[in-house]
């Protein structure tokens, strides 16, 4: 009977003894987790370009409505953006931020199938901005179009 007492408190310390290294093993893990979770997060946040936003432009000069017809488009610089013009097959102009809302790509006019496309992943976007198919969560952003005399000039929505 006493030797099976001494194996049963064997066994117990080391049910103890497992308990107690699962736990560290555990707390060790988590805390390395941690750790790296602490590295890998910036380095990350480091490496993913930054949002710029659009202020500082107050109005730039596209080109001549004349050199524009109907059912055409144009890339244009838009502050540190790229701009995309449109003149409908209507005859009406409309102005874009060209980067895709999915992945920031550049946009283009497609007059073949009248939609505004993103080759990165088939993005599409009617005339007035509005994703119609693919990837891209949002519209597109607008901007007002003026003309004075025979020159576009594009400037931020108000």
């Amino acid at each position: 009977m006493g030797g099976y007492l001494l194996s049963w408190r064997g066994r117990m310390e080391q049910k103890e003894t497992g308990g107690r290294r699962g736990f560290l093993n555990a707390l060790l893990g988590g805390g390395i987790a941690a750790f790296l979770g602490l590295i890998v997060y910036p380095a990350m946040r480091f490496l993913e370009p930054p949002k710029l936003p659009v202020a500082g432009v107050s109005s730039v000069l596209v080109g001549k409505a004349s050199e524009l017809g109907p059912n055409q488009g144009k890339l244009f610089k838009f502050g540190r953006k790229p701009g995309l013009l449109i003149r409908t097959p209507e005859g009406e102009f409309r102005a874009f931020i060209a980067v895709c809302t999915h992945l920031d790509c550049t946009v283009q006019y497609r007059s073949d199938m009248q939609i505004i496309w993103c080759a990165c992943h088939n993005g599409r976007y009617d005339l007035n901005g509005i994703n119609v198919a693919g990837p891209p969560p949002r519209p597109l952003t607008p901007l007002e179009v003026h003309l004075k005399g025979d020159d576009l000039y594009v400037s931020p929505q108000a």
